[in-house]
């Protein structure tokens, strides 16, 4: 096949979309930025009305949205949801084209009136379908593919911002439609979380790339009360009457598929909804004629980066309604409305260097330094290029010419590379083997994109989180030492590894801001008392890649002491309960760093001690291979008490109930998951009964 072709370039297009669609609407994941998808969206648009013969129903200028995931129950909409089309043209003159290709459909000259227009800001989230039957919210579903959505009722109904009850003046029957989308402010948040959850060894949580993401993940998130705690926000835009949905038969109700009666205008829908407890936004404009849409469109542009929420662009809709039946609907777009995105913004500069970054965590960035460009309002010198995947993808070279983006406070990119200014002499880059900083071998695991320095008790660049890990109420614990104490004594040079903590003196300690005597005391009380700790709490302190709380407590038992982990082989290793090769060559590759090994002896040398015992492996535990859960409180005990005597004795202590409990041990005022145990036949212990366990195998526990 000629690959210069029409059809050819076609078909390319095609599968690149396709997947890019799938990633993005799909996975909620996506992996190009939003203006590379419409640019290439765009030339496909141009090849099929150039070559119609191309055009083929399952191109993605066809498809509305992504399917649905086969998790959720799929809904078939009673009106399609339809996308709408997106002015090429990002300058304040697309405004004033779609003005005259409405004037030209209408055929109306320059003499007839202005038309009126209800301008819109296109948020950056999530489409969303909510049905009403006598007032009551029944149903929430995505876009999906226009035809069927995803029914996300559950997990919508954690959203406060949307009514579950309309007012008595509301139709009976009746569909709002609006999008889901989370505030900066909360994703921020939100993404804290995330790593503090990360920090304490929780491998099932993530980092979100954008409010976007974040929301479609939250939406279609399987668990009704994990969405209760992702901070979700909704702006409705529409609203028509709806068909009964237990009456299959009905065709049609009265003006089904219309809006409510004595409503005639797109902005008096607005103002029906906002009546009926309908956020709607405060952004929202009634203009009249191109030159409206053109202050409009400035308007938005100046305030983008200030608003709290993200935005691509500004939609505009003819506001009256009978105009929009008569303008009616071309493939699967309306004619009467339009997405006017904003122009991404751009420069083109020169790559001087690539250098690598070591981030906090120890992950390996590599950085195109670049000739000072002014993009998006500030000077640019520095672009990320994420990985050595994302490098080699784009193949940036040192000194390149390349195509660099930057949009409000987004760190900046490297969109592209102009290949036709390269240099025939220009490497490919590569990432180092060792650490920049330390020198430590970076390595780069299975599965994974990232490369990370080995050193990390050691790496200067990773010392402050290095030290909070280890100061962690469920590593070491060091009471009193928290963030800004560590920023204050690691910039100040005060502390430079974790051995240096417990050489601090009273007159160190006092002269750092706003640290008095009393709270300098109260900070070397909290380290010395933390030289007395346990070997799981200590191995987890040390922050070696992929072993929590509960991997740290598997070696212990497992090895009985410091000496035997850090020399146990890769074989070893993987005869301890829930280690596998990529966590067996973790632990090896950290006590292989010698440097890492000298921290533990100097960590030792001032004091940090602990109780070892005996190892476990060649005897069996009384509660081996078995799983537990605590649920409620228990008089006698504490949770963590009544997780530690478990755990002595072989057992594992989950945080949720599935088929492969061994049994739910359920305090006073157990809840949910003393439910769901009873509903799938799991053991059922109270208090006094878990009491007679403990007292059958005492001697375990002595």
């Amino acid at each position: 096949m000629n690959l210069h072709t029409p059809a050819s370039r076609a078909l390319a297009l095609r599968k690149i979309l396709s997947t890019y669609g799938h990633q993005y609407y799909v996975l909620d994941a996506p992996t190009v930025p939003d203006a590379e998808y419409d640019r290439l969206f765009r030339e496909l648009q141009l090849l099929e009305i150039e070559h119609p013969e191309l055009q083929t129903p399952d191109s993605p200028t066809q498809r509305i949205g992504g399917k649905p995931l086969a998790a959720f129950q799929s809904v078939e909409h009673m009106r399609p949801m339809l996308s709408i089309r997106t002015e090429t043209d990002t300058t304040a003159s697309g405004a004033i084209n779609f003005d005259e290709r409405i004037r030209k459909e209408l055929k109306l000259t320059e003499l007839d009136a202005f038309i009126e227009y209800v301008a819109e800001l296109k948020f950056d989230g999530l489409a969303l379908s909510l049905r009403y039957e006598n007032h009551v919210l029944i149903q929430a579903a995505t876009r999906g593919d226009g035809q069927w959505g995803e029914d996300v009722t559950q997990n919508i109904r954690t959203i406060g911002q949307i009514p579950l009850r309309l007012p008595a003046d509301a139709p009976i029957y009746l569909e709002v439609r609006g999008e889901v989308y989370m505030a900066r402010t909360d994703f921020e948040k939100l993404n804290e979380r995330q790593r503090a959850r990360i920090a304490t060894g929780d491998k099932n949580e993530k980092i979100f790339v954008n409010p976007r993401n974040a929301a479609a993940g939250a939406v279609r998130q399987l668990d009704p009360t994990i969405a209760a705690q992702r901070p979700l926000s909704f702006f409705a835009y529409y609203l028509h009457l709806a068909q009964p949905s237990h009456d299959k038969s009905i065709v049609e109700v009265a003006n089904d598929g219309q809006v409510p009666e004595g409503i005639t205008t797109q902005w008096q829908v607005l103002e029906k909804l906002r009546a009926w407890g309908f956020p709607v936004c405060k952004h929202t404009e009634l203009v009249t004629g191109g030159d409206g849409l053109v202050v409009f469109h400035k308007k938005i542009a100046e305030l983008r980066d200030t608003l709290p929420f993200d935005i691509d662009g500004v939609v505009y809709k003819v506001n009256d309604l009978s105009l929009q039946n008569h303008l009616g609907f071309v493939s699967r777009e309306p004619r009467w409305a339009v997405a006017h995105k904003y122009p991404a913004q751009e420069e083109i500069t020169t790559v001087q260097a690539i250098e690598v970054q070591v981030g906090r965590t120890g992950k390996l960035t590599p950085v195109a330094k670049l000739a000072p460009v002014f993009v998006g309002g500030v000077t640019v010198t520095n672009a990320t290029l994420h990985n050595e995947d994302e490098a080699r993808r784009k193949d940036v070279r040192v000194g390149d010419s390349v195509v660099v983006r930057r949009a409000g406070d987004v760190i900046p990119e490297v969109v592209s590379v102009i290949l036709e200014k390269r240099s025939q002499q220009s490497q490919r880059f590569s990432m180092p083997s060792h650490c920049p900083v330390c020198k430590s071998l970076a390595v780069r695991e299975d599965g994974e994109a990232d490369y990370r320095c080995t050193g990390g008790l050691f790496c200067l660049a990773q010392r402050k989180q290095a030290i909070l890990h280890f100061a962690h109420r469920r590593a070491v614990e060091i009471e009193d030492l928290g963030d800004k104490l560590v920023e204050q004594l690691v910039d100040a040079g005060i502390v430079n590894t974790l051995p240096d903590l417990y050489k601090l003196g009273l007159s160190a300690l006092s002269q750092l801001d706003r640290m008095a005597e009393k709270s300098a005391t109260n900070v070397l009380i909290g380290i010395e008392k933390s030289k007395k700790t346990t070997l799981p709490r200590f191995l987890f302190g040390l922050g070696i890649r992929h072993v929590g709380e509960a991997t740290a407590k598997e070696l212990t038992r497992h090895f009985g002491t410091l000496d035997s982990i850090m020399n146990a082989s890769i074989d070893q290793l993987l005869q301890v309960n829930d280690v596998g090769p990529i966590v067996a060559q973790s632990i090896r590759t950290f006590f292989d760093q010698t440097h890492n090994r000298e921290v533990i002896e100097q960590l030792k040398s001032c004091g940090v001690n602990w109780q070892e015992g005996s190892a476990s492996f060649g005897t069996t535990l009384p509660l081996a291979g078995q799983t537990f859960v605590l649920t409620g409180t228990l008089h006698s005990m504490g949770r963590e008490e009544a997780q530690a005597k478990l755990e002595k004795l072989g057992a594992k202590v989950s945080g949720s109930v599935s088929k492969k409990t061994h049994a739910l041990i359920a305090g006073a005022e157990a809840g949910s998951k003393l439910e769901k145990a009873l509903s799938i036949g799991v053991s059922v212990l109270d208090e006094e009964a878990f009491h007679e366990l403990l007292a059958t195998h005492s001697s375990y526990l002595n």
